[in-house]
């Protein structure tokens, strides 16, 4: 498509003198840029049609000479990068007819939205997404230096093969998985939406580049599972500890993450009178509602008055992650649990066993577990169908 350049006056910024400053608009692909030509003209010296100034006076002559001038120099940038064959947009043809050469890099664009992220942090965003926004730059960082020898690379060089080969380094290098994988391209395909949207770049590469994944397997345990922890009677202090937190997640759906800030705060009496857990999820910032169950109330209850949670403000002495995870393969010992247990499990075992094996509906258990998208919980509800089916397969036919 051929570039269209036109000239206008600039009504919002009419000068003491009573004339208004010329802008040249030129448009490409349905993008348009709008420059000043620091040229000013008194509106009734102005041709609106021809758009140039009226008369033959020397101004006139001159004012007009210049005008062509832009306009002869927008056309000479815009066939010089017609002539490189390579992607361009009316930003690149503004920055080149400014003296504007340098092009933004990705790796500066990963900077741009993590001062974002991080400026925003309890506002929309969490610390743990700013995490994993350092892990994904950092596996592109090492992604440049390892296949092309760079420490940068520019937005407008992005196209299929760069993104085709990432992938292919993510899964060879890292032995990542396919799910994994598609995280590292989430969040490149994110921070190159903000580059469109700052006019960088004219479309997102990732048009053109399908990333697969594949459907997460959900551990959860079941009734007959959760009666055996909850039965077994733990003499160690350490793992009746966590045995307990572990429960707790089963009967709430909370997260690692969210069980540890849970404060005298967060239970709140309800419209129907009972006990909710309300908290922010430390995940995404959407806000938790949860009806305190019974065997979870008497979980808080038994530790109202450890010495730990006390001096903290908490409601239960969590450990850290590492260490819950490590005492859960303890405790699936003892228990005679054949799944890995961690806290993952148990806020999918609340949402399986607990609240949808039990006629609550999807999207009553959405909101409970703090769900941007009912996508999310479907997952769940697919697991429940095949654990249907598999019950069906135990039915003799008569």
């Amino acid at each position: 498509m051929r570039i269209t350049i036109a000239f206008l006056l600039k009504k919002s910024k009419k000068r003491e003198d009573r004339t208004y400053p010329v802008y040249v608009r030129f448009t490409l692909n349905g993008k348009r840029a709008e420059l000043s030509t620091k040229i000013f003209v008194d509106q009734n010296s102005w041709d609106i049609s021809k758009e140039r100034m009226t008369g033959s006076s020397s101004l006139a002559k001159t004012t007009n000479n210049r005008l062509d001038k832009v306009a002869s120099n927008i056309l000479d940038i815009y066939n010089q990068f017609e002539a490189q064959n390579k992607k361009f947009d009316v930003v690149d043809i503004k920055n080149k007819l400014c003296g504007i050469e340098e092009e933004h890099g990705i790796v500066e664009m990963f900077g741009v939205y993590m001062n974002t992220i991080e400026s925003n942090i309890g506002k929309g965003f969490s610390a743990t997404t700013l995490k994993h926004y350092k892990t994904s730059k950092n596996r592109l960082l090492n992604f440049l230096s390892d296949v092309y020898g760079k420490k940068e690379w520019k937005l407008g060089n992005i196209g299929y093969k760069f993104i085709n080969d990432f992938d292919v380094y993510l899964k060879s290098k890292y032995n990542n998985s396919v799910n994994t994988a598609w995280c590292y391209h989430k969040h490149m395909k994110k921070v190159l939406n903000i580059a469109v949207a700052m006019d960088y770049l004219s479309t997102n590469p990732y048009l053109k580049f399908q990333v697969k994944t594949e459907q997460p397997k959900r551990e959860f345990l079941t009734q007959k599972e959760l009666k055996k922890i909850r039965k077994k009677k733990i003499e160690i202090e350490r793992l009746a500890i966590v045995r307990d937190i572990f429960l707790f997640a089963c009967y709430t759906g909370l997260s690692y993450a969210d069980i540890s800030k849970l404060a005298k705060h967060h239970i709140r009496t309800g419209n129907d009178g009972k006990k909710w857990i309300i908290i922010d999820r430390t995940k995404n910032g959407s806000r938790c509602r949860v009806p305190l169950l019974p065997f979870a109330k008497n979980i808080l209850k038994r530790y109202k008055n450890y010495p730990i949670n006390v001096s903290k403000g908490l409601l239960l002495p969590v450990n850290s992650n590492q260490k819950m995870n490590a005492y859960l393969k303890e405790i699936s010992d003892i228990c005679g649990i054949t799944k890995n247990l961690s806290m993952h499990v148990a806020r999918h075992t609340f949402a399986t066993t607990i609240t949808l094996n039990n006629g609550v509906p999807i999207e009553t258990v959405s909101k409970i577990l703090g769900h941007n998208s009912l996508k999310t919980t479907q997952i769940y509800a697919r697991i429940l169908d095949y654990k249907i089916s598999e019950d069906m397969k135990k039915v003799k036919i008569i």
